[in-house]
């Protein structure tokens, strides 16, 4: 039975998100986490929490065994990005895009 949890509008960029997403794809939860707790990006503490969300998912459903849960499908799809300027050179501004993930994680018994 599938468990998932959605982190929707985080402020992270897509392609950040997606190399840490892809360390924990089809590892056990409990594996995922020891994985996540040591890596060093900034991804990995949103992640984090988006795992202990599905995992505690899991636990409210009584007929899924937490011990046997594993990452089936993790993706990281593009949200919308906030438009910001900055003042430059000559009186010009320059756009800079503050870019949004739409995180999905879902958990299954294997």
């Amino acid at each position: 039975m599938e468990v998932t949890a959605r982190l929707r509008f985080g402020r992270i960029a897509p392609n950040k998100a997606r190399l840490v997403a892809d360390l924990i794809r089809g590892k056990r939860s409990e594996e995922a986490l020891h994985v996540l707790t040591f890596t060093k990006k900034a991804a990995a503490k949103i992640l984090i929490k988006l795992l202990k969300s599905a995992i505690a998912n899991a636990n409210q459903k009584k007929t899924i065994d937490i011990d046997r849960l594993y990452v089936k499908r993790i993706t990281v799809d593009q949200g919308p990005t906030m438009k910001r300027y900055t003042p430059r050179a000559l009186g010009r501004a320059t756009m800079i895009r503050k870019r949004t993930s739409h995180i999905t994680i879902v958990l299954d018994e294997g």
